[in-house]
């Protein structure tokens, strides 16, 4: 529990559970991660808060904002609706701290809309406002962008600068853009002025890629498939390492002999993965959809457990670790196909083989860089065991 006089810098998340453009957006998953969790994350990684804060009347939300280390203030439904703005939530979870005694000298406000918050910058923003050269920061983007408008009768008109001189890059003052990632203020400053923006304020310039704001479904799809490209690679710090089989140890095709026979092709380099993991007293398993003698084969050669013949992996991955009492939140599961996505959403480290199908690239929180039956379950291995 926060003790009352020991916070300078707070973080506030207001993520309400109303969004209408993406239904359950604040827990949409980017990554494998839901959205509120990744804000949560950022302002963990900045090193700069002393308290991370989710303001939702959602307890969908609520429930992942707590597992990720943050204390919830649930927001009234008069400051919930589509009309509310992000000052008032700001301002209400500010007063219910203060009630219990924590006074934050600065406030961080971030929004979970935007996935990929630079936990580097965000630390950055906090340190000019605490250092006094601000009053308020906010992250943005540089751009050299020609802007346009349209004017009353709808003909265009340049925004900004002459239409009639085209400066080269080099020779043009950059503008910037707002993100939204992030805003920081002293919080008596945010008090008095009611708004996120007083004093000398400065800007914060974050790289263009993490730039994107999720309001709309094709957004959303963008910012999953941009996730492992965009957000740095992290230790996959899992304990139990669940594998689907066809695709993942193989490279997804088979030959077929004259008696209807299948023969795969596997990596030696995936089978010492295993045994590394075995060694390291790692649980293992296969889980596979395909009822064929060859993947009992594979995982009594690799010495480690196999469900095969499986439609529904899911609820078989739920019950084999409640038989074992492993927790899935540390259990990776390596997939390549769209039967392994209600598995994968099961998981704390849901991760993709690097040729998997859009939607499991998608769903993942890692997307390693071999493909399946070429080294990517060798990759995991190394990955798992990197970060014990």
């Amino acid at each position: 529990m926060t003790v009352a006089g020991t916070v300078e810098t707070i973080a506030i998340i207001p993520a309400r559970g109303g969004s209408k453009g993406v239904p359950g957006k604040n827990v949409a998953r980017v990554g494998g991660v839901p959205l509120v969790v990744r804000a949560v994350r950022a302002a963990h990684a900045s090193g700069a808060v002393d308290l991370v804060v989710v303001s939702t009347d959602d307890e969908a939300i609520a429930a992942a904002a707590r597992a990720a280390g943050a204390r919830v203030i649930a927001r009234p439904a008069d400051i919930s609706g589509d009309t509310a703005s992000s000052e008032s939530a700001l301002l209400h979870a500010l007063d219910v701290l203060a009630d219990d005694g924590i006074a934050p000298r600065v406030t961080a406000f971030l929004q979970a809309t935007s996935p990929f918050i630079p936990a580097d910058a965000l630390g950055a923003g906090i340190a000019a406002v605490r250092g006094g050269s601000a009053d308020s920061a906010f992250s943005a983007r540089e751009s050299y962008e020609f802007v346009w408008r349209r004017d009353a009768d709808g003909a265009a008109s340049a925004l900004g600068h002459d239409a009639a001189h085209r400066p080269r890059r080099q020779e043009r003052e950059p503008h910037y853009v707002e993100t939204g990632a992030f805003y920081v203020f002293t919080t008596d400053g945010f008090r008095r002025a009611r708004h996120r923006f007083f004093g000398r304020t400065e800007i914060v310039e974050v790289p263009e890629a993490t730039s994107i704001e999720i309001d709309d479904p094709a957004q959303l799809r963008t910012a999953q498939a941009l996730a492992h490209l965009v957000a740095p690679a992290e230790p996959i710090a899992a304990t139990v390492v669940v594998t689907d089989f066809d695709g993942v140890h193989t490279d997804d095709s088979a030959w077929v002999d004259a008696a209807g026979t299948e023969h795969v092709r596997v990596s030696r380099s995936d089978g010492m993965g295993v045994a590394l993991l075995r060694r390291a007293g790692v649980p293992i398993l296969i889980l596979s959809t395909e009822q064929n003698a060859v993947v009992r084969a594979r995982a009594e050669k690799l010495q480690i457990e196999v469900v095969h013949g499986v439609a529904d992996k899911a609820s078989v991955l739920r019950q084999w670790a409640a038989d074992r009492g492993v927790d899935l939140a540390d259990t990776a599961y390596l997939g390549n196909d769209v039967n392994d996505l209600a598995a994968m959403a099961l998981v704390g480290w849901p991760v993709a083989v690097a040729d998997a199908q859009p939607e499991v690239v998608a769903a993942a929180r890692v997307v390693l860089t071999r493909r399946g039956g070429h080294g990517a379950v060798r990759e995991l291995a190394d990955r798992v065991l990197a970060a014990r």
